[in-house]
């Protein structure tokens, strides 16, 4: 029974999250697992440790889970020197009377949960970072007029990640995943260092429950990767959640998702992702643009498998 869907930069965190599930580990424990896993990679330049930093040239860390069977979330945003964003989520779920703890109040708990603090940026990143300022024939560290500055960065941003079995994948940034484990219970996470060369304290859709991450053991998960500021106006993944409770199948709710993103004024480069689980396993992939993919896997499969994201017709 169990299942997992994900963003296209999940692949080896969804591995090592179904082995959880085969024995019979919770969907809460495997989304948090698979997220870990890509946060702690170095070569994923969209998520925790080596992300793309904003531009002063700090990471920020954004992250959300959820848990369907209760409704419970956790989230966190804007958290420098720390990483393993995600285990802090759920530690403000389930330790906190809140739902999100964002910049110095998340520091502030990654330490109180002992947690080491440790430079989430990489030279790779960083080299990466420094090399767009020259593309744009700007100086790193420029601090006048900041704003401006961010704005010619990130208009548009399209990031080369890993090749996995000749699939190229392009990303705004972000991982995601939704597990269907075999009590029946579904879990949705997200983690991000969102978007490269971002104004500072600049928040996406990741850690915000129902923009980026919506969970209902009910009806279904959807989780998004993309143009954070997108998902935020449409309310994209409650939205696609909500479609299914009105009974909608699950390719005319994403196409619903679809259409409330397509009447926004996005820029030239900003899209949106979104993938999505039902209680009975059933799942799917969304997009603005076309020649995006998604992973999933089953329990009898040996690994994930890319599939094409659906567009509007």
């Amino acid at each position: 029974m169990p299942v997992m869907v994900a963003s296209e930069n999940g692949r080896r965190g969804m591995m090592a999250a179904m082995m959880l599930l085969r024995e019979g580990g919770s969907a809460l424990d495997a989304v948090e697992l698979a997220c870990r896993i890509v946060e702690d990679d170095p070569d994923d330049h969209s998520v925790g440790y080596g992300g793309l930093p904003n531009v002063l040239g700090e990471v920020e860390l954004d992250a959300s889970i959820m848990d369907g069977a209760t409704l419970r979330a956790g989230a966190v945003a804007a958290v420098q020197g720390y990483g393993c964003a995600i285990t802090l989520a759920r530690k403000v779920m389930e330790e906190t009377p809140h739902v999100l703890v964002v910049a110095r109040g998340a520091e502030r708990l990654a330490a109180e949960l002992g947690e080491s603090p440790q430079d989430q940026r990489t030279e790779e990143a960083l080299r990466r970072w420094r090399e767009r300022f020259a593309e744009r024939g700007l100086t790193p560290g420029a601090t006048e007029n900041l704003r401006s500055v961010a704005r010619i960065l990130t208009r548009p941003l399209n990031l080369q990640d890993k090749i996995y079995k000749a699939a190229r994948v392009d990303t705004l940034g972000t991982v995601n995943f939704i597990a269907l484990d075999a009590q029946g219970n579904l879990a949705a996470a997200v983690s991000t260092s969102g978007l490269g060369w971002k104004y500072p304290g600049r928040v996406g859709d990741s850690p915000l429950i129902g923009a980026g991450n919506y969970c209902d053991n009910r009806y279904g998960a959807a989780a998004c990767t993309g143009m954070g500021e997108l998902a935020i106006r449409a309310a994209t993944a409650r939205s696609l959640v909500l479609y299914l409770k009105c009974g909608m199948p699950l390719v005319e709710a994403g196409r619903e998702a679809l259409r409330d993103l397509l009447t926004l004024d996005a820029a030239e480069g900003q899209y949106m992702n979104i993938v999505t689980l039902t209680p009975t396993g059933e799942h799917a992939g969304f997009s603005t643009v076309p020649g995006k993919q998604y992973l999933f896997q089953r329990a009898e499969m040996d690994e994930p498998q890319l599939a094409d994201r659906l567009m509007l017709e």
